[in-house]
C-alpha cells in the first residue's frame, strides 16, 4: 500500500525498472520506487546530451557542452544554470533548494551538489554529480 502524506498517496513519485537494469535477489528485473526513482530520474536527466534521444529529442541537459571549457567561475555558474534548466524542466516531482558547484582543479572535476525536496514533502534530499572538465588523457 502506498504511503500518505497528509491523506494524499505519493504514486506520482513511480515506480519502475532500477536504472542502471539490475536483478532482484529473486533473478527477475529490479524494481525502484518513490524518492528512489526520482534520484535515478535526476541522474538520467543530467547524464543525457540534448539531441541524445531520438524521439525526445530535447531531453536532457546542456552540460556536455562544458565538457572541455576551462575551470573558472563563469563556467561554474553555467554549470549551475545547466542544471536547474534541465531539473525544472524534466523533473516535476522535485523543488529545487540549491544547486552548489565544489571545483576539484587537480582532478579536472566538479562535484554538483544538488538539494531538493519532493513535492508534497517537507524532508530534503542531497544529490551530488561528478561533472569532468578533462578527459583522463589530460590528467
Amino acid at each position: 500500500m502506498p504511503e500518505t502524506v497528509n491523506g494524499q498517496q505519493n504514486k506520482y513519485l513511480g515506480r519502475g525498472w532500477a536504472f542502471p537494469l539490475q536483478l532482484s535477489v529473486q533473478g527477475g528485473i529490479q524494481l525502484h520506487a518513490e524518492a528512489q526513482k526520482v534520484r535515478e530520474s535526476i541522474w538520467l536527466i543530467l547524464r543525457t546530451e540534448i539531441g541524445e534521444r531520438v524521439y525526445r529529442p530535447d531531453f536532457g541537459s546542456r552540460l556536455s557542452e562544458l565538457a572541455f571549457a576551462p575551470m573558472n567561475n563563469d563556467t561554474l555558474l553555467q554549470i549551475r544554470l545547466y542544471v536547474r534548466e534541465a531539473l525544472e524542466k524534466w523533473e516535476p516531482r522535485i523543488m529545487l533548494d540549491r544547486v552548489v558547484t565544489d571545483a576539484d582543479p587537480v582532478r579536472g572535476r566538479v562535484d554538483i551538489l544538488i538539494a531538493y525536496r519532493l513535492k508534497n514533502y517537507p524532508d530534503i534530499y542531497n544529490f551530488v554529480y561528478p561533472f569532468y572538465l578533462l578527459t583522463e588523457e589530460e590528467e
